[in-house]
């Protein structure tokens, strides 16, 4: 190479970096969402139909990770229609695969970067009391968000799943940056 020419070195996909390349689920991932969800305890199966209507219908505010080929995350969410500033998670899935490089806060990012996202600033889900890894997540999310974290039991174990599932606690997140803004007064 010349002194004078400029470094060029050609752009590398995410997978040639080993990382998962994240995009929108469509009808097909379907199957292999669902199996993912199944080898990932705590989460609940819900039935393949579910799932493959999730990435169908919902697809904007759902993301797939992949990684050689095979689904390694998932989230589904969305926009609920009474609050158009809120994205719902419904379910973050990660395969052992991939833990460790931090994928679920990436792909909770990139579904928050898309356009149907754009008058979104708070986050709300539902986890129980054990689920430490979505707690590190939503916590860590606020954290990077500036933004205040609430949480509250919302549907009981007895009021709501007649003793057959654990409590979800509702967790409130945002608005975005509502902390800096107070740190900032």
């Amino acid at each position: 190479m010349e002194k004078n020419e400029p470094n060029i070195r050609p752009v590398e996909s995410p997978e040639e970096r080993g990382e998962p390349r994240l995009r929108r689920p469509t009808s097909a991932d379907g199957s292999a969402v669902w199996e993912l969800i199944a080898a990932c305890d705590p989460l609940d199966r819900n039935s393949l139909y579910c799932n493959i209507l999730q990435c169908e219908h919902f697809a904007e505010t759902c993301v797939v990770a992949e990684l050689d080929g095979e689904v390694v995350g998932w989230i589904s969410g969305h926009i609920p229609p009474n609050e158009p500033d809120t994205l719902f998670v419904w379910q973050v899935a990660v395969g052992e695969k991939a833990r460790g490089l931090g994928l679920a806060k990436k792909m909770l990012t990139a579904i928050l970067d898309r356009a149907v996202c754009a008058d979104v600033d708070r986050v709300k889900t539902t986890i129980t009391k054990d689920n430490e890894a979505s707690w590190g997540l939503f916590t860590s999310f606020a954290a990077d968000r500036d933004a205040p974290l609430v949480r509250a039991p919302h549907f009981t174990r007895d009021g709501h799943f007649d003793g057959r599932a654990e409590t979800e606690h509702l967790v409130r997140i945002g608005p975005f940056g509502a902390l800096a803004d107070v740190a900032a007064a």
